[in-house]
């Protein structure tokens, strides 16, 4: 029966998206990279400006370079990840090195003393807003296989749609289901093909009701996943300084995107009698687009020790595209044999969507005491409820949107970086404290983190160091639906920055 007849049958199955709110948060959620010294003090720069990746947090930073500067930093990225499923716990490294951010800013000095406008600054820097390198691998005996998975998506879908037609490939019929009936169907397609399900009644074009052909109290599963990839941002920026006591800045920030996922899933151990001993589930998310965002700061000097500052980082808009591949195998008796010719040549093109992650509010304080040294404070408000994919309205992003408002809450940050000079040789140490996006505060804990680095000033150029820690536990899902217990990952990132600066 030709599967177009089941379409209006299927619309409800149609609406499920691949994308959700953990793709949100993805883009939403960043990370203290950036130039040696900004790492060194955790981030803490609103009110100090004089580095370039301190116009992250504060445009205005700009305006008090006294000299034109040029500065270049790598990172070497340390992930240990740990995590723990249903009382087993596994332990993942990772390791990866990066030029996470390259610019220079050029100042332009009125020499009229008599003048208001005291000199003007143009930035151009890169800075890697998050590296998305990381693993981890997870392994227990859990209570839901993968079979519960295909058959959230196969109840109430038609049986019809789900055979591959005469002269049809099975990897045609794949995509075409998710090209005319949608994500669900064709996971459903998956499931019944690979012979994890069958229908209750197979002769039965619309049968509706499936069962799963493993049995088991508890299932041996292994879950990898790695990923890789970048969110990086590139600033254009302008800044100038009003007398003795005022400066002002404004940044255009352009992103580009690149996020690939590959997560597999492999389960045995099932019951004797159970005519399925294996499955294999593989599946490679790839994430490409770019984004757009403003910010506009000031950096208010009451006296020469003290500093206030403000800004406002605008809402970033996200234009993205995503392709998804999948390959499944199982040992069952009645799976199709050519399921094998579904794998990662077959390619699933999504729709282009975008993500609006929110503004965020700053606010700074500074105290700096001469040549000697300087403490810093920063404080960040970032409402995640107000994240939303769009369009609005399309059905699947509107039931995400409200699982956004519901779930998600405001993220305050508060960042505490202090700098000692002896001489050419700078002390640095900082803190980071920021909470969790979540109102639970348990599917993403709160992250701590602290920071310690030295520099080294010849006077025309600047060497500098940094080890930075930060560490948070966040809950992983092996599915989007079906297996309901995640795994507990402990994530700890140790990042060991070098930087280079050069003043003209």
């Amino acid at each position: 029966m030709k599967r177009t007849i089941f379409f209006i049958l299927s619309l409800i199955c149609a609406t499920v998206s691949a994308q959700n709110i953990e793709d949100v948060l993805r883009y939403s959620i960043e990370n203290t990279h950036g130039t040696t010294r900004y790492q060194g003090l955790s981030g803490a720069f609103g009110a100090l400006g004089g580095d370039l990746s301190a116009l992250n947090i504060n445009p205005a930073g700009s305006a008090v370079f006294n000299n034109s500067q040029f500065t270049m930093t790598g990172t070497n990225y340390n992930r240990d990840n740990t995590a723990t499923y249903f009382g087993s716990t596994a332990e993942s490294r990772l390791n990866s090195f990066k030029i996470n951010q390259i610019g220079g800013v050029m100042v332009f000095k009125n020499y009229d003393k008599n003048a208001d406008w005291k000199k003007y600054s143009l930035a151009f820097n890169y800075d890697l807003v998050k590296n998305f390198n990381n693993q981890f691998f997870a392994a227990g005996n859990g209570n839901e296989g993968i079979d519960n998975y295909f058959l959230a998506f196969a109840q109430g879908q038609p049986l019809g749609p789900l055979f591959v037609q005469d002269g049809e490939l099975i990897e045609e019929a794949y995509l075409d289901i998710g090209n005319t009936l949608g994500f669900g169907p064709q996971q459903a397609f998956l499931g019944f093909q690979s012979g994890v399900i069958d229908p209750v009644d197979i002769n039965d074009d619309n049968n509706t009701d499936y069962f799963s052909n493993a049995e088991y109290n508890s299932v041996n599963q292994e879950f990898l996943q790695t990923t890789r990839g970048y969110n990086s941002k590139f600033t254009m920026n302008m800044g100038a300084q009003y007398k003795d006591f005022l400066y002002m800045g404004a940044s255009l920030n352009f992103h580009s995107i690149y996020y690939e996922k590959y997560t597999q899933l492999s389960e045995g151990g099932f019951d004797a009698g159970s005519e399925i001993q294996f499955i294999n589930f593989d599946n490679l998310l790839v994430s490409r687009g770019s984004a757009f965002s403003f910010s506009l700061g000031l950096i208010a000097r009451l006296n020469k020790y003290i500093r206030l500052a403000g800004s406002y980082q605008s809402a970033t808009w996200y234009d993205l595209s995503d392709d998804l591949s999948q390959r499944i195998n199982s040992d069952s008796p009645v799976k199709n044999p050519d399921i094998t010719f579904i794998d990662f040549n077959v390619v699933n093109l999504f729709p282009s969507y975008k993500i609006k992650t929110p503004g965020k509010f700053n606010g700074s304080m500074a105290i700096v005491f001469g040549p000697n040294g300087l403490l810093s404070f920063d404080y960040s408000y970032q409402d995640m409820s107000n994240a939303e994919l769009r369009p609005t309205s399309d059905a699947s992003f509107a039931t995400v949107n409200s699982e956004i408002a519901r779930e998600l809450r405001a993220v305050s940050t508060f960042r505490i970086g202090g700098e000692y000079r002896i001489k050419q040789l700078s002390l640095r140490g900082g803190y980071r404290y920021e909470q969790s996006p979540y109102a639970n505060r348990v599917t993403i804990s709160d992250l701590n983190g602290f920071s310690a680095g030295l520099g080294y000033d010849f006077g025309g150029s600047r060497v500098d160091f940094t080890y930075s820690r930060s560490e948070r536990d966040a809950d992983v899902q092996f599915a989007d639906v079906g297996i309901n217990t995640p795994a507990r990952v402990n994530g700890i990132m140790n990042n060991y920055s070098f930087g280079y600066t050069i003043n003209f």
